[in-house]
């Protein structure tokens, strides 16, 4: 079967040089090559695709409009559907978060919220605001702004010299603390965290930015209220913003239209993205408090765009997909399917000693892999087992999504996050390919 990196003369690359099966055609939770092997989607594509592949609805609302108009540029014309989707994403705020503006990717998202917490302060004479507090390890996304706030080493190593440095602080870890009580080590990081702001002055500070549940570089390490509160107190305390980035955890993932509503503490400026689009059609966003938005459009507008925000085929995916989610009750299925499927990943876990650690809320789950239960003990990093137990589980026709935990330097952990629209019959089979993969990887060690 032809790959598309089995020669050299192929003009097409991305991140590394390995085959790949040829897609074919994909329906629901599963997708197929072109030798006709099917897949489960145990991983939404890259946490993407919410609602599934194929969906009736979300189709038919895109060839509607590509009967109307496929594109407008922003400075030419508004869209009735831009307006109606920055209106539905308000509502899901309950208008706390009252303006929206629309970007085309995650990344895009993110270098938005920071170039407008930036322009916020430089419009309200606190030029010397310049500086963005992030968690180590975190992902933000792959252009320079974004991969600035980024720490996962072998992603920023190359292009360190030319980022734009944050002041990088310790994120929890609620599998790996080695103070008393987890209590203690929240109320470490959060001195830590104060310790290094002061260092640098927290009057230069715009914002921390933070997951609020991590995602790729993390393998979905989870938060604490005792943190969120820190945090948002320390964002009141020195007078900068917080931002938290939901690219990947919003959109329902975690069980709620945006992952900071599971513990109440309210951010600045969301970025949302791979749901928000669901794998239909390119489109991300953020959203942020008026007063914010109103002191940078009272300077002389927000300074910043892309060419494809807010057209009008990008938002009618987006409205098609809130209808849908909307509809049918998709928020509610994420936490309970989301809830079934932990529940069976734990009891897998119990199953398989390699297994250290299952965390995770709604539909985003990570499993961390460990030589050892009861030191949790990393696999050295020359084994690759983040890589090996993706391709094992792709031969069974199962993909999920893999990363190393500890700042990309070692550790293997894998995301476990299907389309939110999966059935508890199509878990169950998640659940059996995931045992055959976790089996054969042990006694392959």
């Amino acid at each position: 079967m032809t790959t598309n990196t089995e020669t050299d003369n192929s003009p097409l690359f991305y991140q590394a040089n390995t085959q790949l099966p040829l897609v074919s055609h994909a329906d629901g939770v599963y997708l197929w090559d072109q030798s006709g092997k099917r897949y489960l989607d145990g991983c939404s594509g890259a946490i993407t695709c919410n609602l599934g592949h194929n969906h009736p609805k979300i189709k038919a609302a895109m060839k509607a409009q590509l009967d109307k108009v496929a594109f407008s540029y922003r400075t030419q014309f508004e869209s009735s559907e831009a307006i109606e989707l920055a209106s539905m994403l308000a509502d899901m705020t309950d208008r706390y978060l009252n303006k929206v503006f629309f970007v085309g990717s995650g990344s895009e998202a993110v270098e938005s919220a920071i170039k407008l917490a930036r322009q916020y302060f430089f419009a309200t004479n606190q030029p010397q605001r310049t500086r963005f507090v992030s968690l180590t390890p975190s992902y933000h996304g792959s252009t320079l702004g974004a991969l600035g706030l980024t720490s996962y080493f072998p992603l920023e190593e190359p292009f360190e010299p030319i980022t734009n440095t944050a002041v990088k602080v310790p994120s929890p870890d609620l599998y790996r603390y080695t103070e008393a009580t987890l209590e203690e080590h929240i109320a470490a990081v959060l001195a830590e965290t104060e310790k290094r702001i002061e260092a640098v002055g927290g009057d230069t500070i715009a914002a921390i930015v933070i997951e609020p549940v991590g995602g790729a570089s993390t393998g979905a390490r989870m938060l604490t209220q005792q943190y969120f509160e820190g945090i948002r107190a320390l964002c009141d305390r020195y007078g900068c913003l917080l931002i938290f980035d939901e690219v990947l955890a919003g959109m329902g993932r975690t069980g709620q239209w945006l992952a900071y509503q599971n513990w109440d503490v309210k951010p600045d400026i969301v970025s949302l993205a791979k749901g928000l689009g669901a794998g239909y059609y390119p489109i991300a966003a953020i959203l942020s408090r008026g007063e914010i938005v109103n002191a940078v459009m009272a300077s002389g507008g927000f300074q910043h765009g892309h060419t494809y925000a807010g057209n009008p085929m990008a938002c009618a995916t987006g409205v098609a997909i809130m209808r849908t989610m909307l509809d049918d009750d998709i928020i509610a299925k994420s936490r309970e399917t989301g809830a079934y499927l932990g529940q069976q990943l734990h009891q897998l876990a119990e199953k398989h000693p390699i297994v250290g650690h299952v965390r995770g809320i709604g539909m985003l789950y990570g499993i961390e892999l460990v030589q050892d239960r009861d030191t949790k003990e990393p696999w050295p990093a020359e084994l690759n087992i983040f890589n090996k137990v993706t391709q094992i589980a792709k031969s069974k026709g199962l993909l999920i999504y893999p990363r190393r935990t500890l700042n990309g330097l070692k550790g293997d952990h894998f995301l476990v996050c299907p389309p939110l629209t999966i059935t508890p019959a199509e878990i169950d089979t998640l659940i059996q390919l995931l045992d055959e993969t976790l089996t054969e990887l042990r006694s392959s060690l």
